[in-house]
């Protein structure tokens, strides 16, 4: 490491770095163009244009990545940032990044978005940081978790991934379908979906039986307005029709009175 130049300033395709230290973790790198400095205690290397980092368990693309300190033990992104941690199975975007790669913590803010593929969880936040050691995620400010019929925003949560358990708090609440679950802080067992709720409890549960009951005789008494409107039409057709029809007793009644008044003459005759 100490043989490359004290300043550097070069157009990077792909390049590779092995570092000697104990990390024993080599390094990927690529980008528009790249400049860096190398000094007896720390090491910095920025990288712009379509920048592209890639160790053994993270990957980052970004606008431009600055990696620093010795052996590269800090890594520091902005701008459109994509990301994904391999061992972890997550994903991420956001607009700035710092990830220390000897205690494994990614500190992501500005507009983040994480997901947990494995176990199907979405998560917002202006700021998330995430312990890689301990598969825990602390997140800030307008957060939202989305998790099967689960929505879960509040100011303040704490993320434990495998215990797919969710801590939440400030202004906590937790939709479940059309359920509603308000309280100052709220804990929810993303396998088991219970929840514990305290402080100012509040909550709201639609029952699902009166409501398909209601719907039942609502659709009832609509199909009964509609077979009465259809035989009050065909009432009215009816009597239409008879009305229209042309008396079939006058022409029998006339041919009578015409007989009998013949047979009434032949007699006075």
């Amino acid at each position: 490491m100490k043989n490359i130049l004290k300043t550097l300033i070069i157009s990077a395709s792909f390049l590779t770095l092995f570092l000697p230290s104990a990390f024993c973790e080599k390094i990927i790198f690529s980008a528009n163009s790249m400049s860096g400095t190398v000094g007896d205690k720390s090491d910095s290397t920025t990288l712009s244009g379509e920048a592209y980092v890639l160790t053994e368990s993270m990957e980052i693309s970004a606008d431009k990545i600055t990696m620093s300190g010795k052996d590269f033990r800090f890594i520091e992104a902005e701008g459109s940032i994509i990301g994904k941690n391999m061992e972890s199975e997550l994903e991420f975007t956001c607009n700035r990044l710092k990830y220390d790669r000897e205690t494994k913590i990614a500190n992501l803010s500005d507009t983040v978005n994480l997901t947990d593929v494995k176990n199907n969880v979405t998560a917002k936040a202006q700021y998330i940081e995430y312990n890689q050691n301990t598969d825990i995620a602390v997140m800030q400010i307008d957060i939202e978790l989305k998790q099967k019929d689960n929505t879960c925003t509040g100011v303040y949560a704490v993320y434990r991934k495998n215990d797919q358990m969710l801590e939440l708090s400030g202004n906590a609440q937790i939709k479940q379908g059309a359920d509603t679950f308000r309280a100052q802080e709220i804990t929810l067992n993303l396998t088991s979906q219970e929840i514990t709720l305290d402080g100012r409890v509040k909550g709201s549960i639609v029952d699902e039986r009166k409501t398909s009951s209601a719907e039942n005789e609502a659709a009832e008494t609509q199909e009964n307005q509609q077979d009465e409107e259809t035989a009050e039409t065909s009432g009215d057709t009816a009597q239409k029709t008879e009305e229209e029809k042309p008396d079939g007793n006058t022409e029998s009644e006339a041919e009578a009175a015409k007989a009998e008044e013949k047979e009434d003459k032949q007699k006075n005759e």
